[in-house]
């Protein structure tokens, strides 16, 4: 356990400029086990989360940069804040109340986590940084301009970032509209529960997650086409290598002669959860045999996505020179389905004057 000096610390410093001179800061947030997160008002982004192993060693375990330049220059969305719409929207297109909406492609024909400046891209406002008896808490603020990137509505944003003292990381989102528009607010870490090794850095491969063991409480995934959007069904995972209500290592079956995971060059998916009430509740849990670490996923929402990182290429190098190759790192990202919004038969991503968008999460680190 932590110094009682350093209980539930929270901190902020200087993390540079954008190239437009907006300033950056860092927040480190620390628990009284002696977990810690950095979160910087750039994207929102979480640089830094240590969890411990079964030997109570803390190591880092998600991907990211030393700097800011890093996520200037390139990031797959390392760590950040995604919106307005996570996930893909179909040709960038949808209709609302009989009026068309087009919006930037950014991937292929469609839009991808907001368009060609989504919510990672922007800094954010420190609505609220303080220190709770849960732990210490950092509230970030953003609203996004009627029309911005495409969407209507002026949408004013809260995500609230806390740092518990039972070693999780939980973010709780709010969103007000000033007209009907469409919402899928997520967050996007790349996860290698082998950690980040202080004692071994240098330029090579953080090494691949296949060995990491997944469970995802769902019956059912939404399979999707070449430029990954669903085609609307809820396709049952049995009897295919979507199925992982039993705990299984993400190697078993990702390289099988399936067309699904052909189109997403691995796992790429949508996951409907297996839900019997609202509220937050645990969706996926992800195992590292060697470290004994343990990553469980809790949501409120209907869908997780679930990614393999099967665009790492190699081409990017991140914290410690460490370099971040294929399927180096997974994401579990807690989401309403891709391309709602031009699928009626997929819960409703619609948020409308009056209401209050609501959506929190929970990444809980434990070892065994």
């Amino acid at each position: 356990m932590a110094d009682t000096a350093n209980l539930n610390m929270i901190s902020g410093v200087p993390f540079g400029a954008t190239s437009s001179g907006e300033k950056v800061a860092l927040y480190r947030l620390r628990n009284r086990e002696g977990m810690e997160a950095h979160i910087i008002t750039y994207g929102g982004i979480v640089t830094t989360l240590t969890a411990p192993d079964r030997k109570g060693h803390f190591a880092d375990v998600v991907l990211g940069y030393n700097s800011l330049q890093g996520y200037l220059k390139a990031s797959p969305y390392f760590g950040a804040l995604i919106g307005r719409y996570g996930n893909r929207i179909a040709k960038g297109h949808f209709i609302l109340d009989g009026k068309a909406y087009q919006l930037a492609t950014n991937n292929g024909p469609n839009t991808l986590h907001g368009g060609n400046v989504g919510f990672d891209k922007v800094v954010w406002k420190v609505a609220k940084c303080e220190t709770t008896a849960d732990g210490p808490k950092l509230t970030l603020r953003y609203t996004s301009g009627d029309g911005e990137e495409g969407y209507p509505g002026t949408l004013s944003v809260t995500a609230a970032y806390t740092l518990g003292n039972n070693n999780e990381l939980r973010v709780d989102y709010k969103a007000t509209t000033t007209r009907a528009t469409v919402v899928n607010l997520t967050q996007h870490s790349y996860f290698n529960l082998r950690g980040h090794d202080p004692c071994s850095q240098g330029n090579r491969p953080l090494g691949d997650i296949l060995s990491h063991v997944v469970e995802i409480d769902a019956d059912r995934f939404t399979p999707v086409d070449s430029t990954l959007i669903p085609s609307g069904e809820l396709k049952s995972v049995v009897g295919t290598p979507f199925d992982f209500r039993t705990p299984t290592p993400i190697g078993a079956r990702i390289d099988a002669d399936d067309d699904q995971l052909k189109n997403g060059k691995g796992y790429d998916h949508n996951w409907v959860v297996n839900r019997t009430k609202p509220g937050i509740a645990r969706v996926a849990t992800v195992y590292e045999p060697n470290t004994g670490r343990v990553l469980e996923i809790y949501s409120t929402e209907p869908g997780v996505q679930f990614y393999s990182g099967n665009f790492l290429d190699g081409t990017l190098t991140g914290k410690g020179g460490r370099v971040y190759a294929f399927r180096n790192g997974f994401c579990i990202e807690p989401q309403h389905f891709p391309d709602s919004p031009n699928k009626p038969q997929f819960p409703s991503t619609v948020l409308r004057p009056n209401e209050i968008y609501k959506n929190s999460f929970i990444n809980r680190f434990s070892a065994r």
